[in-house]
């Protein structure tokens, strides 16, 4: 259960993160359309290493 007492859904977005993606969203705009293309590549990358994460540690569960 989270901090606030209700269950949220899977797919959506506590406060925190939704504060953070906001920060993120300010940041970007700032970038060259280079350093912004560069900025996904790494984040897609980051996504794939937490995806092989996760998928070992369920299958070493």
């Amino acid at each position: 259960m989270s901090k606030s007492g209700k269950d949220t859904m899977p797919g959506s977005l506590s406060l925190e993160q939704q504060f953070k993606l906001q920060i993120v969203k300010d940041q970007v705009r700032g970038l060259s359309l280079e350093q912004a293309q560069e900025y996904v590549v790494e984040v897609m990358r980051q996504m794939m290493v937490k995806d092989n994460l996760v998928k070992h540690l369920l299958k070493n569960a």
